[in-house]
């Protein structure tokens, strides 16, 4: 059976990084960050640098996530960004 959602898959098995399974519904922006910046260093398939590829990923989910995302969930995803330049010294 041919999937409805293409991002969806994305987000559920990268080619790129290995993410933490439920990573994106984490209650906690730190968790978030640390889980995808452990995620995007540990990766060998990742084509472009850690903090890039991190920050990708979540941008990407929060694109995905549109207008269905609540208000709430979007600012913790919000905040995670702001925790991962905070990781990764930006």
């Amino acid at each position: 059976m041919k999937q409805k959602r293409w991002s969806g898959r994305v987000t559920r098995a990268s080619n790129a990084l290995d993410l933490e399974g439920g990573i994106f519904t984490f209650p906690d922006p730190k968790r978030i960050a640390r889980s995808l910046k452990r995620s995007a260093l540990a990766s060998a398939r990742r084509k472009a640098r850690p903090f890039q590829s991190a920050m990708s990923m979540l941008n990407f989910y929060i694109n995905r996530a549109g207008k269905n995302l609540p208000k709430s969930r979007l600012a913790i995803l919000n905040k995670a960004k702001d925790e991962l330049r905070r990781l990764f010294k930006r």
